[in-house]
């Protein structure tokens, strides 16, 4: 349908390019309001990357960019985000209906030695009080599962690197409407999520693993919370930049697996996995806007009774 960006954004360009409406005022009309918690370096590509599979769907989407508080400024392009981002206090305050909170590269290390841990978690407790719909990517999945379940993550002897099918599981979940019986999904991971250690945490349901790279998509209804170990956000090159990344830097890698053409690594890769996340985004906002508009539908019962008891006293006093 459209979606609503901050005035500016580099990714607005690119998403009209590709047949994307983008707006930079609601106008007439109620939009969905999605807060994208964005971790990630490099935050112009990931704003582009969300906001694709946001905008693809038939809900009006407004997103709104924040950081977590008390993360280093030094993280973040400082006229970009002055003049992007909204604090984190003034987007809580705007009261979202629903928030995305990407990976960051911190795989290595202690969650509480992370520098804006105390940020992150006051994120991760606001989102639960309120049972605010919410969707966490990779690092920030494993953040929250730990946080709230204590469930750990297991460092990997190689990086799990490549697109992967994972075989889903038959729980019924709205989330997985229209997505078969496996899901595709790039991986780009040095960390791992064992599915069993949810098994035994009734709140938690696995919806997608597989046995070498663990965990790939799981849920919390009571929460309202979807946690994805993997990037269907990709772009069709990311997989690519990162491995000429590392292999520009040294580190031991292979070509990811399953992702260039006929595996032949001068081929252009092509970003096949595509329809599938763009068919979860679109499950994931219906149930962002159904709660949505279960909380009006309370809202307007609660308005009508205030009214109704209104007219009763006004009736005795008479």
């Amino acid at each position: 349908m459209s979606i609503v960006l901050p005035e500016g954004l580099p990714a607005a360009a690119a998403l009209r390019e590709e047949g994307i409406v983008v707006d930079h005022a609601v106008g007439a009309g109620r939009a969905l309001r999605v807060a994208l918690v964005n971790l990630m370096p490099d935050r112009p590509t990931t704003e582009t990357q969300f906001a694709r599979l946001l905008g693809a769907s038939r809900h009006r989407v407004e997103l709104m960019l924040t950081l977590p508080p008390d993360m280093p400024a030094r993280s973040c392009d400082a006229a970009h985000c002055a003049r992007h981002y909204r604090p984190w206090s003034a987007v809580e305050r705007s009261a979202p209906d629903a928030i995305i909170v990407t990976g960051a590269p911190l795989e290595r290390l202690p969650f509480r030695e992370v520098r804006y841990w105390d940020g992150l978690r006051h994120i991760l407790d606001w989102a639960r009080r309120g049972a605010v719909p919410s969707w966490f990517v990779c690092w920030a999945a494993q953040a929250a599962l730990w946080h709230h379940h204590g469930v750990p993550k297991y460092p990997l002897a190689e990086k799990a690197f490549g697109v992967f099918s994972h075989p889903t599981s038959g729980h019924g979940a709205r989330l997985l409407t229209g997505i078969g019986a496996g899901l595709l999904t790039p991986v780009s991971r040095h960390s791992r999520t064992d599915a069993a250690d949810l098994r035994g945490l009734p709140a938690l349901r696995v919806l997608a693993a597989r046995p070498d790279s663990g965990l790939c998509l799981a849920d919390e209804p009571g929460a309202r919370a979807v946690y994805m170990l993997n990037h269907p956000e990709y772009d069709a090159d990311t997989l690519r930049r990162e491995y000429l990344r590392d292999l520009a830097a040294g580190r031991p890698v292979r070509p990811p697996e399953g992702y260039y053409p006929r595996g032949n690594l001068a081929a252009e890769p092509v970003a096949f996995w595509r329809p599938q996340a763009v068919r979860l985004f679109q499950n994931w906002l219906e149930e962002v806007a159904g709660g949505y508009r279960v909380e009006a539908k309370n809202s307007c019962i609660v308005r009508s009774m205030k009214a109704m008891s209104c007219g009763r006293r006004k009736d005795a006093a008479m």
